[in-house]
C-alpha cells in the first residue's frame, strides 16, 4: 500500500527553508507518509492560484501546517487550511523557526493538534489523521 500523502502549508516568505528541511528529513524518517512538492512555482492570478491549490489538497490524506512565528499572518496558509476543511482533509500543524506552544496560529489551526517537531509525534498524528479523514489511496 502506498504511504499516505501530505499537502505542507507553510509561510513562504519566512518558513521556506525549514519546508525545505521538513521534506527532506521525512523522506529519512520512519514517519508514513509521503509529500508531494505542489507548491506554485509560479504567481498566478488569485482564482486560478485556489483552484489549483484546493484540487491538490483534495488529492491528500491530511494537510500538515508548518507553524513558525509568522504564519498567521499568512494569507495563503489560512487559505490551505479553510481549503482542507471544506474537503474533510484532516489537519495537523508542527512548529518550525521557534515557534512553541504559545506562538500566534493561523485561523482554523486547533493548538491541541500542533506540535513540537518530533518524528514520532509526527507518525502518531499521521495515523491518525489516517483514522479520521478520507483515506484516498
Amino acid at each position: 500500500m502506498a504511504n499516505p500523502r501530505a499537502f505542507i502549508s507553510f509561510d513562504f516568505d519566512h518558513d521556506k527553508d525549514y519546508k525545505e528541511l521538513f521534506a527532506g528529513q521525512s523522506k529519512n524518517s520512519r514517519t508514513p507518509f509521503s509529500i508531494e512538492d505542489w507548491s506554485s512555482k509560479e504567481h498566478l492570478p488569485q482564482r486560478e492560484w485556489e483552484r489549483l491549490i484546493k484540487e491538490k489538497i483534495n488529492k491528500c490524506n491530511m494537510l500538515i501546517v508548518l507553524v513558525g512565528k509568522k504564519a498567521y499572518l499568512s494569507a495563503g496558509v489560512e487559505k490551505e487550511i479553510a481549503f482542507a476543511k471544506d474537503s474533510n482533509v484532516p489537519i495537523f500543524g508542527v512548529c518550525v523557526n521557534g515557534a512553541d506552544s504559545s506562538t500566534s496560529l493561523p485561523d482554523g489551526l486547533s493548538r491541541s493538534r500542533t506540535i513540537a517537531w518530533d518524528w514520532e509525534k509526527i507518525a502518531g498524528l499521521v495515523n491518525q489523521c489516517m483514522k479520521e479523514g478520507k483515506n484516498k489511496i
